[in-house]
């Protein structure tokens, strides 16, 4: 007796144990992060608020007389600026409504430089007084669709006012004291008015962080590719590892060359009549870039390739730039312009090539 009954409490702990439901397993949660939304007084002023933290740390730059501002990067020493746009752009605020605001008075700042390349400062200082006055306006109760109409009327008087007031740049002394203001120092402001002065009006004067302890100016002629050699096969000075064409014809297209065939019509008339070539393409591979090195180091022709530069989009606008500075057709599929059909005529000239490893200048007629 006393045996079964331990067989049925082991029976019924087994049978308790097996029917036991198990803990329910947990499901991973997907956490959305949550929309905070406000109405009326509370929104205006937070975003009133946002504008007017980044329009202040930005308004001190303002004019010749502009102090300076130190930015704090994640990496490296600080930066001490007084540009307004590169000050807007590092600012970012704990409050997510107010960084709205930030992040208007940003877009005004970043669009005032790549549109006018100047005046973020006054930009920001406009918008900001703008938007003081104006939510002061509508909370007095004033209809904002008919303030925003007589803002709108407003900006063009004084727009066209201002036009009449402008003075134009015409000389080197004026250049001299916009490039003072702009870069606060009268020495720099010197050089920049001489290299903007050599230049012309059409010419890109660019200021670079030296490496020597002097300041110095440089001028390049024609046209400058961030782009090199595709085979070092193509050098022809190897000391200097550059190779250099004089007077030869320039070939553009944005196609991808890997077929020989296609441009053996070109290379034949080009053998005839002895002239180089600079053929610049989306890529040389495969038996096209053969066929050419062969050429180059048997003396047959004088041929460099490069690739084209930049990407996407951008690299259509810079090969027809490249064609139309240089004067060639741009070959384009697109165009009804193949490979097998170019002529003499169809490419561009110059009047010297230098090719290096990274670069190519191209001094035109």
């Amino acid at each position: 007796m006393k045996f079964t009954n331990v067989v049925a409490a082991a029976l019924l702990a087994t049978t308790a144990s097996a029917f036991t439901p198990a803990k329910p397993v947990e499901k991973p949660s997907f956490a959305l992060h949550a929309k905070r939304v406000s109405f009326k007084e509370d929104s205006r002023r937070k975003l009133v608020e946002g504008i007017n933290q980044v329009a202040n740390a930005v308004k001190v730059t303002l004019g010749p007389k502009g102090r300076n501002v130190v930015l704090e990067r994640n990496y490296g020493a600080p930066e001490i600026v007084n540009d307004g746009v590169t000050i807007a752009r590092e600012i970012e605020l704990g409050d997510a409504e107010e960084n709205v605001g930030a992040r208007l008075i940003q877009e005004v700042a970043a669009k005032s430089d790549s549109k006018a390349g100047d005046g973020t400062t006054t930009s920001t200082i406009m918008t900001q007084a703008i938007t003081n006055n104006g939510m002061r306006s509508v909370t007095a109760g004033l209809n904002p669709v008919a303030l925003n109409r007589g803002i709108r009327k407003a900006a063009n008087l004084v727009s066209e006012k201002i036009k009449e007031l402008a003075v134009p740049v015409t000389g080197i002394e004026d250049l001299r004291n916009v490039a003072t203001i702009a870069s606060g120092s009268i020495d720099m402001g010197r050089i920049i008015a001489q290299a903007a002065d050599k230049v012309g009006d059409t010419g890109s004067t660019v200021v670079e962080e030296s490496q020597t302890l002097f300041d110095e100016v440089e001028f390049t002629e024609g046209l400058t590719i961030d782009r090199g050699y595709i085979s070092p096969y193509f050098v022809k000075d190897q000391e200097r590892q550059l190779a250099e064409l004089v007077n030869p014809k320039v070939l553009v297209t944005d196609a991808k060359i890997d077929d020989v065939n296609e441009i053996v019509p070109i290379l034949e008339k080009l053998v005839k009549s002895k002239d180089p070539l600079l053929l610049i393409a989306e890529d040389v591979t495969g038996e096209a870039l053969s066929a050419l090195v062969v050429n180059k180091m048997r003396g047959v022709l004088d041929v460099v390739a490069i690739k084209a530069p930049g990407f996407g989009n951008r690299r259509r606008e810079y090969t027809q730039d490249i064609a139309i500075a240089t004067g060639a057709s741009f070959v384009a599929e697109e165009l009804g312009i193949t490979l097998d059909s170019v002529t003499l005529d169809m490419l561009g000239t110059a009047d010297r090539i230098v090719i290096a490893k990274e670069m190519t200048t191209i001094v035109t007629d």
